[in-house]
């Protein structure tokens, strides 16, 4: 074997190659270097024996995509020369011209391909400046133009620091973030991934430095510290560029380059302030963006929080945005509503509709204009309760009027009898009159009384006192005073002999009792039994009134203790009554740490049981 001095092993060719006055270099098909002359060492700066079966550094990052190329071209045979640039050893960059062809062995397979490289005159490094320069200008506008298009935050200051590194040769990038008298890393390119998010302080930094200067950019070698920050952990740092990005003419932060390879000159500086200028803009996009994206978060949760249910509609009035409570309130789900028009009428902007929907349910609907986007946003609510209690007080003043008129209209003609006809009446005909003018005092008096407790009940006024009292006792007597008061009705009581004391109050307790043996007595008008019954049931004392009479109508079995409501409502001038009989029952009961119950009776009749709680 002859001497494979520069990688040629014919002695001939091999002459031919070292004394050529221009750099000749071959690779094989993996580029890695096999011919490397004299030439290429003076021109490059590595001697052969460096580079022989490695991939020479020469080829910029920005222009190996163009020098593949070139090699994939001309695979097939034939010959290509190209005006560019390559890396001399020393980290500086020459215009050179390349006369490349492919290689291949006497059975015509790929060997490699040989490179001639010409020094190019200052003329044609001029043209070739240009031609650089014009392609550097394309490439940065189509950067500008994806960061502008790129509206998430941490993924436009990725791009802004990857675009520097390929657009300057930069080793690495990063994207510091100025935040109050800190700085904080948050985007970066040939970095470890660990440095993101570091915080440093601003003052004696860099940045600090630069903006007490009031430039926008700022070189830093190797005679300066560099440590500072982060950037020590990239290993042969010798230059830092950096250049102020403002937002809203304010600094908001700083685009450093890093180098530690190639030296930095006039054109990787001009290229790091246009992107510093430009990242300014996209970061103002994608800021403006965000700050839309979490407005809009927060009407969405705003909407979706609120307790009315409401709707957004397009121009058309079809249905976009349908919150959990409006779904709530007409039962319809989001998907069934979005892209169809209301469940219910469409008020005209500005003005209130009340409707009520199939399901019994009361809407009182607003309609409110967004002139910007031509959308409507209704708001709706559900009334049935107001709409219910607005009845029931109507239904209220019209019983209460009649139920006060009969009595009073009783008291006002029995008194003008005995002022007018004092003398002429007998002196048992004048204590009648007056025995009934007292009798329908006292209806009066019951039924003011019964108007203030269930006022007090509604506002959660009812006192009650807590203590030991006799339950039998009181039932007892209950039945004793309402035997007399009617001869179609026949009292029975039953008490379990073992029944405690219980715990409670026991005035309470006898406006409960009073009030349901007048409920038995009052809606069993054809006479019959009352049955009062007191058992033991555990821990509580239960106490049943048992009637013959009309019963409870099906579904009032709940609704008979709210304020104003009537079991046989729609039979008020047979019964009469204001409906608060049984609403106090309840909050008296509720008010002991008890209960009340109704239900209606297989064989006919009413059954009301009061749960009270033992004393023992």
């Amino acid at each position: 074997m002859t001497d494979v001095k520069h990688g040629v092993h014919d002695p001939i060719l091999r002459a031919v190659i070292e004394c050529a006055a221009d750099a000749i270099v071959a690779v094989d098909p993996h580029f890695a270097v096999t011919v490397w002359n004299p030439a290429a060492e003076r021109m490059f700066g590595w001697p052969a024996d460096d580079l022989l079966g490695k991939v020479a550094p020469i080829v910029p990052d920005e222009l190996k995509a163009e020098h593949n190329a070139v090699l994939e071209r001309i695979r097939e045979g034939g010959q290509i020369s190209i005006a560019t640039r390559r890396f001399h050893r020393d980290g500086h960059l020459i215009d050179v011209r390349i006369d490349t062809s492919v290689l291949r062995d006497t059975d015509d397979e790929l060997i490699g391909w040989v490179s001639v490289f010409h020094r190019v005159k200052e003329d044609e490094a001029a043209q070739h400046h240009a031609t650089e320069r014009a392609r550097l200008v394309r490439r940065l506008n189509d950067v500008i133009a994806d960061l502008n298009a790129e509206l998430d935050l941490s993924t436009v200051l990725d791009q802004i620091t990857g675009a520097l590194v390929e657009l300057t040769g930069a080793d690495a990038g990063g994207f510091v973030r100025i935040d109050g008298d800190k700085l904080k890393l948050v985007g970066m390119r040939g970095l470890p991934e660990h440095l993101r998010d570091t915080v440093a302080e601003l003052h004696p930094s860099l940045v600090g430095e630069l903006l007490r200067t009031g430039k926008t950019v700022m070189l830093a070698t190797g005679n300066r510290r560099l440590g500072d920050l982060i950037w020590s952990e990239l290993p042969g740092l010798h230059t830092i560029a950096l250049g102020l990005s403002y937002l809203q003419q304010e600094p908001y932060g700083a685009l450093y380059a890093l180098f530690s390879g190639q030296k930095v000159g006039h054109n990787e500086l001009e290229v790091l302030e246009l992107l510093a200028g430009h990242a300014g803009v996209a970061v103002g996009n994608a800021v403006a963006y965000a700050k839309v994206v979490r407005q809009r978060a927060h009407e969405r949760a705003v909407i979706d929080a609120s307790a009315d249910g409401i709707a957004v509609l397009d121009g058309d009035g079809i249905v976009c945005q349908w919150n959990p409570a409006a779904h709530a309130i007409t039962g319809v789900p989001q998907d069934d509503a979005i892209g169809r028009h209301l469940p219910f009428p469409q008020p005209q902007p500005g003005q209130i509709v009340t409707h009520q929907l199939e399901s019994g349910t009361w809407l009182n609907v607003l309609c409110a204009e967004i002139e910007e986007t031509d959308e409507l946003v209704v708001d709706f609510r559900d009334v049935s309760d107001a709409k219910a209690l607005e009845e029931a007080k109507d239904l209220f003043l019209a019983t209460t009027s009649h139920e006060l008129r009969t009595p009073i209209t009783v008291v006002q003609g029995f008194a003008s009898t005995l002022v007018n006809r004092w003398d002429k009446l007998t002196d048992g005909d004048r204590r009648q009159a007056v025995a009934t003018i007292a009798e329908r005092a006292h209806s009066l008096g019951r039924l003011v009384e019964n108007l203030l407790l269930g006022s007090r009940a509604g506002a959660g006024e009812l006192t009650v006192t807590i203590e030991r009292f006799d339950l039998a006792r009181l039932l007892r007597a209950a039945v004793e005073g309402f035997r007399s008061l009617s001869d179609r009705h026949v009292v029975d009581l039953e008490i379990s002999a073992d029944l405690p004391e219980v715990s409670g109050d026991a005035m309470a307790t006898d406006v409960i009792i009073g009030q349901l043996l007048e409920n038995a007595f009052k809606y069993s008008p054809n006479g019959g039994t009352v049955l009062l019954r007191a058992t033991v049931e555990g821990p509580d004392i239960v106490v049943t009134v048992e009637d013959e009479g009309v019963g409870i109508a099906p579904g009032d079995h709940d609704r008979i203790f709210e304020r104003f409501v009537q079991g046989e409502a729609g039979d008020r001038r047979r019964f009469g009554g204001i409906g608060l009989g049984l609403y106090i029952v309840k909050r008296l009961a509720l008010a002991q740490h008890g209960d009340i119950s109704a239900r209606t009776r297989t064989c006919g009749g009413t059954c009301m049981r009061l749960v009270l709680k033992s004393a023992e």
